[in-house]
C-alpha cells in the first residue's frame, strides 16, 4: 500500500480556482482577489497567498507587481507551444508503459479508464471526459518511475486540462476522435511498438492543438 498524505488547504484552495479557471467561470484577464477568496472560502489569507503562487507555476494565473493576480490569457502562440512540449511528454510516458509492462494485469488500469472515457462519451459529461483522459498519464507514472518528468506534467497538465476542456465545450463530437486515438495508443503499447505510440501521440497533439486554436477564435 503507498501512502498519499492529504492535500494541504493551499492546494484545495488551488484546486477551487483550477476548476473554475478551466471552466470558463473565471475569464482570462479576470483579477483573482487575495480578500474576496479569502472571506468566499472563510480560509486564511496566506493560504490563499501560497494557493495563487501554485496556480502561477501551474501557468493559470499570472501574478503581477501593483496589478495582483489574473487568469492567462489563452492565445494560439500559448496553446501550440503547450501541445508540442506535453506530446513529447506523454510519448516519454507511452514509451516507459510499453517497456514496463510485464503481464495483462499491468494493464488493467488503463482498460479502466478507457471504459470510463466510453461511459463519458455516452453521457457527453466533458468534465468527467477530461479527467479520465490525464487520469492516464497518472497511470503511467510507475512505469516512468521519474520524479522529474511527473512534477513538469503535473504542473503543465492544468494548462493543458484548460485547454482540452474549451476544444470539447464547443465541440463535443471530437470525444469520439479522441476514445479512437486512445484505443490505438494501447494497442500500439501492448505492442510495445514505440515508433507508432509516436505516431498516435504526434497527431493527439496536433488534433488537440487545431481544436483549441479553433476553438479560441470562436469564443
Amino acid at each position: 500500500m503507498t501512502f498519499k498524505a492529504p492535500d494541504s488547504l493551499a492546494e484545495q484552495i488551488a484546486h477551487h480556482l483550477a476548476e473554475r479557471i478551466i471552466r470558463g467561470d473565471l475569464k482570462p484577464g479576470e483579477r483573482i482577489q487575495e480578500q474576496k477568496v479569502t472571506l468566499a472560502l472563510n480560509v486564511s489569507r496566506g493560504s490563499v497567498r501560497e494557493a495563487l503562487l501554485i496556480l502561477e507555476r501551474r501557468h493559470l494565473i499570472a501574478i503581477l507587481p501593483r496589478r495582483g493576480a489574473h487568469v492567462t490569457e489563452l492565445t494560439a502562440h500559448k496553446v501550440q507551444s503547450l501541445c508540442t512540449l506535453m506530446s513529447e511528454l506523454y510519448i516519454l510516458l507511452g514509451n516507459a508503459v510499453a517497456q514496463g509492462w510485464q503481464v495483462q494485469a499491468d494493464m488493467a488500469p488503463f482498460l479502466q479508464i478507457q471504459q470510463r472515457l466510453v461511459t463519458s462519451y455516452e453521457r457527453q459529461d466533458i468534465r468527467a471526459f477530461v479527467e479520465e483522459s490525464f487520469n492516464v498519464m497518472r497511470a503511467a507514472y510507475p512505469f516512468a518511475n521519474n520524479p522529474y518528468l511527473q512534477e513538469t506534467v503535473e504542473n503543465l497538465q492544468p494548462a493543458m486540462n484548460r485547454a482540452y476542456y474549451l476544444a470539447l465545450d464547443q465541440r463535443k463530437a471530437s470525444m469520439g476522435e479522441y476514445l479512437a486515438l486512445f484505443e490505438q495508443l494501447l494497442a500500439a503499447v501492448l505492442a510495445r511498438d514505440l515508433a507508432q505510440i509516436r505516431l498516435v501521440l504526434s497527431v493527439y497533439g496536433q488534433r488537440s492543438c487545431s481544436l483549441v486554436v479553433a476553438a479560441l477564435t470562436d469564443v
